[in-house]
């Protein structure tokens, strides 16, 4: 654990030895001065984002966690969102969801699986790097950066929504509602103390400034909302800004481990056929589960004209969750010894819904259930494949064009470093 946690930087220490969180006392003070230093940037326009699993995360913090129906209600913000007024009271103009640019991850991420596919099954290029590699876990790439720079490659370009999020906020969202970038102040709420680090890489600065400003932890928002004697469990359904608040059930599910790759496969492979993953009310249960590693292939059948060359095939994926699982997995592919085409991996056990940053205790019983509500959500949404949802489809209309454009590349996509070994 020592070794993983210092190559990464996901927190999972705390949750191991909560008397750890003592060091984090200073982020909590900067926490809830928050706004304090807002107020002292006259003109500053400030935006929330926040994900799935903090939401999860915060109502278990509220001991919310007992009645199944507030598992399935008030784990996802969506549902939850009298939080987004109160937010707006304490100094947020705008509180956004970042889902909707989980939706936007699987679309970009999808068509980088498709076009390495293309190149390496049609083009007979060796240069493409296979399997794909997931990027949503910034403690997952870190620990790449440094245990397997022979697979930095493999790693997806895109970045993880929280920064496709930041870069979009201050490039399209300001263009829309008419505010210079530089008046924007993005916080973001995480389940996972790694996405600190993240939104500091200097890689993350592609809307001219830094994408996004600050980043609280679940466990430090619990704490505001504490201190600003916020009763969470009485808050009122608000619904959340738009646009970039619109998500589909394929975003929430990114909250807990085979959540990336499920989505991905919901789009994908309707996008190769023109018809739904064949699984039972799109649930692919295969991908999903507490299992460290987990293997599934799906036969690729009924093809477009375009994707014929996929006609037959077995795409092969795994789904890692926890670094010493994603070890094992890495060490696997390394010796040539496995045939996948695309891989998961979250950095924390259960994805992000046990994330370093999410309230303490987080036990395999507390993941369970907080898998178990993101899933309950995700069966509740009117949309679920990310390429459905239309305020997506707004934002490649009126800026983006198309998945993996010019300015896609420009503001969604990045770069690695190799790192040494501490």
């Amino acid at each position: 654990m020592a070794e993983f946690e210092k190559h990464s930087g996901n927190g999972l220490a705390v949750m191991l030895f909560p008397i750890l969180g003592i060091l984090l006392f200073p982020l909590l003070l900067s926490a809830s001065s928050l706004k304090q230093a807002h107020g002292e940037r006259r003109g500053d326009v400030a935006f929330l984002q926040h994900s799935a699993a903090s939401g999860s995360g915060i109502s278990v913090q509220h001991g919310l966690i007992a009645a199944k129906q507030n598992l399935s209600g008030l784990f996802n913000w969506a549902d939850a969102n009298g939080a987004c007024d109160r937010l707006e009271e304490n100094g947020f103009n705008k509180v956004l969801d970042t889902d909707f640019t989980a939706d936007l991850t699987i679309m970009e991420e999808g068509t980088e699986l498709l076009t390495r596919l293309k190149k390496a099954l049609v083009d007979k290029d060796e240069t493409v790097k296979l399997p794909l590699m997931t990027s949503c876990s910034p403690g997952w790439v870190k620990f790449q950066e440094h245990m397997f720079p022979e697979l930095i490659d493999n790693l997806s370009s895109c970045k993880s929504p929280q920064q496709m999020f930041g870069a979009l906020a201050k490039t399209y969202y300001a263009d829309k509602i008419n505010i210079k970038a530089e008046n924007m102040v993005v916080v973001s709420i995480m389940p996972c103390t790694a996405k600190k680090f993240e939104c500091n890489r200097s890689e993350m600065r592609d809307s001219g400034f830094k994408d996004v400003d600050f980043v609280l932890t679940t466990r430090e928002l619990a704490m505001m909302i504490k201190q600003a004697g916020i009763e969470f469990d009485k808050l009122e359904d608000e619904s959340y800004d738009s646009i970039l608040g619109e998500s589909t059930g394929a975003a929430v599910i990114f909250g807990t481990t085979g959540g990336v790759m499920e989505a991905a496969l919901r789009t994908a492979y309707e996008i190769i056929t023109g018809n739904e993953v064949p699984f039972t009310n799109l649930n692919i249960k295969p991908v999903r589960g507490m299992d460290g590693v987990k293997e599934a292939s799906i036969k690729i059948k009924n093809t477009k004209p375009e994707w014929s060359f996929l006609e037959g095939v077995e795409l092969n994926v795994a789904v890692a969750h926890g670094l010493s699982n994603a070890k094992q997995l890495m060490e696997a592919i390394s010796s040539g010894k496995t045939n996948y085409h695309f891989v998961e991996v979250m950095g924390c056990p259960g994805g992000c819904i046990g994330g370093g940053g999410q309230p303490i205790p987080t036990s395999a019983e507390i993941r369970k259930r907080r898998a178990e509500a993101i899933y309950a959500e995700d069966m509740g949404k009117t949309i679920r494949k990310s390429h459905e949802n239309p305020e997506v489809a707004e934002v490649y209309k009126e800026y983006l064009t198309h998945p993996l454009g010019h300015k896609s590349h420009e503001l969604l996509h990045t770069h690695y470093k190799v790192r040494k070994r501490y």
